[in-house]
C-alpha cells in the first residue's frame, strides 16, 4: 500500500511539474545579421592572415566623447547599460540605447559620445587578424 501511495504522489508531482512553465528553457535572440554597418556602408572582405578575435568592455563616463577614430576590421557590440552615441565625419549619427546592437563602420572616421548621466558600457567584438591594430586614432 504504501508503495502505491508514494507511486501516485510521485505521478502527482511530476505531472504539476510538467504543467508549470519551464524557468530553463533556451532562448535565442539575433540582435544583428548584416552584411552591412550601421551607416549602411558594405563591410569589407576579411584580409588574410592569422584571425585574431578581440572581445572588449567599454565604459564611457557620462558626458565624455571619445577621439576621432577608425577601426580596419569588422566589429559589432551590444551596449549593455547608458546610451551612447556614434558620428561620423560626414555627419551621419546612430543613437544606442542599452540592448541595442550596432554593427560598427570599417575604415571610416567617427567618435563616440556619452550624452547621458550615467556610464555607457558596451561589449564589443572585432575580427581582426594578428598583429593588427582594431583601432586607429588621428
Amino acid at each position: 500500500m504504501k508503495k502505491l501511495f508514494l507511486g501516485i504522489c510521485l505521478t502527482v508531482l511530476l505531472s504539476s511539474y510538467g504543467c508549470a512553465p519551464h524557468v530553463n528553457t533556451l532562448s535565442v535572440d539575433v540582435l544583428a545579421k548584416t552584411t552591412s554597418s550601421w551607416n549602411g556602408g558594405t563591410l569589407p572582405v576579411y584580409s588574410k592572415g592569422q584571425p585574431e578575435v578581440t572581445i572588449l568592455k567599454i565604459i564611457i563616463p557620462p558626458k565624455m566623447t571619445l577621439p576621432l577614430h577608425q577601426h580596419p576590421v569588422i566589429n559589432a557590440g551590444v551596449l549593455l547599460k547608458g546610451e551612447l552615441t556614434v558620428v561620423t565625419t560626414d555627419n551621419k549619427t546612430i543613437q544606442l540605447e542599452a540592448g541595442d546592437p550596432i554593427v560598427e563602420v570599417v575604415n571610416t572616421w567617427h567618435y563616440g559620445k556619452n550624452e547621458g548621466n550615467e556610464a555607457a558600457e558596451i561589449i564589443v567584438f572585432y575580427a581582426g587578424i594578428q598583429n593588427k591594430p582594431i583601432t586607429i586614432k588621428k
